[in-house]
């Protein structure tokens, strides 16, 4: 974001202020007519110059906040015009001041000026610098000597060497069926994908994953030859025997029955991105859920078909986060099962992974761990926790979205895994779900804003 530079005029004040408060109080053992009103008086003084510097201050503080807003704005559509070649560079003073004055809308700033600068390569790319400088003229701290209070700020934008991977990890549990929470979902996310296909100039230059998930998630019913899955308990749980005792015969199911859900992985790589090429722990166990979701779609700048498969979203099924957040994670990684496409080396790579629930973990594969109703000793938000440390090692950003529309305790184990305190947003009702997503999409759009 923007360098901040703060408004240097306070230790002045104070010690105009404090001369006007000593020379009072060297006058006071000298007068002997002294009473109440003159006391007040005193008093008054120091105290009104304080109030009106605050004043006079808070002014110019919300005239360089605006300008900061207005500056980072600019310097992205600058940035989009010149890498899009709707402008050239001869242009860029006269878009910048025609950007700036359509978005700067204080009325206390005076003589406010504005610059840009253009570099055509640097370590982060092509960048575009947006200066910008003004006054508040004040309305108390005049009597103590200052006329104006100046402040300035600035905004550049980088483009050219980074591109941007994000996971969708969207809970479409039965519960989303409740209080309009699915049918408002359904437009946010579509939203957001708009959003984030706004930012890219080239094809590739922004890939988005969609993980739906309920207790397990969906890889696609077409895998069932994939080395990557694990048959063992699939195998267990859909076979038709016949006979009686010793004499019992046992035939599993084909696997071309298999509706496409798997489950968690055995501890520890449940919470990790291991590939699955060792032994059968590293694999992805299938499983026969009733309640499968729709089938998860790896990285694409397809994004008619993002916002395709996010219509095809249903609710169904128990809470169990971190599976979706593991796939979330797989879709992110450059080996099986998904495979995302690979990082090319002239390029930096942005990758995010947005989690959205609306309840609390109540089951996963462990029945030991939740019964679909109930977590039992806070278990699966154990292991969210380490999926969630590892995942943050890696260097991805993540954003966390606790919807709670029936007054649950704040998910404690959604905070934890966002990536810092403002990346987490929790919303009472269905009516706020758009915003939280805009809000998101806002803050993806500007990590092109470098400084």
């Amino acid at each position: 974001m923007g360098q901040r530079n703060p408004i240097s005029v306070t230790i002045m004040l104070r010690i105009s202020i404090t001369s006007q408060i000593r020379a009072a109080l060297g006058r006071f053992p000298a007068a002997d007519q002294g009473n109440i009103a003159v006391l007040f008086a005193v008093a008054l003084l120091p105290l009104l110059s304080f109030m009106g510097a605050a004043i006079d201050y808070t002014r110019a503080n919300s005239a360089r906040t605006s300008m900061q807003a207005a500056l980072d704005s600019t310097s992205l559509m600058l940035a989009k015009d010149l890498s899009d070649g709707r402008i050239t560079t001869d242009q860029i003073g006269a878009k910048a001041t025609a950007y700036f004055n359509g978005l700067y809308t204080n009325k206390d700033a005076r003589s406010v000026t504005i610059s840009a600068t253009y570099t055509a390569s640097s370590s982060q790319g092509s960048t575009i610098q947006v200066n910008g400088s003004g006054a508040v003229i004040t309305e108390f701290m005049k009597v103590a000597g200052f006329p104006t209070i100046g402040f300035n700020t600035s905004s550049t934008s980088a483009w050219g060497h980074t591109r941007m991977r994000v996971a969708l990890a969207l809970d479409v549990t039965g519960s989303m069926a409740q209080d309009g929470k699915m049918d408002a979902l359904k437009p946010a996310a579509k939203r957001l994908i708009d959003q984030l296909s706004a930012l890219a100039k080239n094809p590739g230059d922004v890939y988005v994953s969609i993980i739906p998930f309920a207790k397990d998630v969906n890889v696609g019913a077409s895998n069932y030859n994939a080395s990557w899955i694990n048959w063992s308990d699939w195998d267990e749980d859909n076979k038709t025997c016949s006979g009686w005792g010793w004499s019992a015969s046992c035939t599993p199911k084909n696997h071309n029955t298999w509706n496409g859900c798997v489950t968690d992985r055995d501890q520890n790589y449940d919470t990790q991105n291991t590939a699955p090429t060792g032994g059968p722990s590293t694999r992805f166990y299938a499983e026969q859920y009733n309640a499968c979701p729709a089938q998860l779609m790896p990285l694409s700048y397809d994004f008619a078909a993002l916002k395709n498969k996010i219509d095809s979203l249903t609710p169904n099924g128990g809470t169990n986060q971190p599976i979706g957040i593991a796939w979330g994670w797989q879709s992110l990684t450059s080996t099986a099962p998904l495979n995302a496409p690979p990082e090319e080396a002239n390029y930096t790579y942005s990758k995010v992974l947005i989690v959205m629930s609306d309840g609390l973990n109540t089951q996963n594969r462990w029945p030991s761990y939740g019964n679909g109703q109930t977590q039992y000793n806070g278990q699966i938000d154990a292991r969210q926790r380490i999926l969630c440390d590892n995942i943050k090692a890696a260097g991805i950003t993540i954003y966390a979205m606790h919807v709670n529309t029936d007054n649950d305790p704040t998910s404690a184990v959604l905070q934890y895994c966002a990536s810092s305190p403002d990346k987490f947003s929790t919303v009472t009702s269905a009516t706020q779900i758009m915003a939280a997503f805009n809000s998101i999409g806002s803050s993806l759009s500007k990590l092109r804003v470098a400084r």
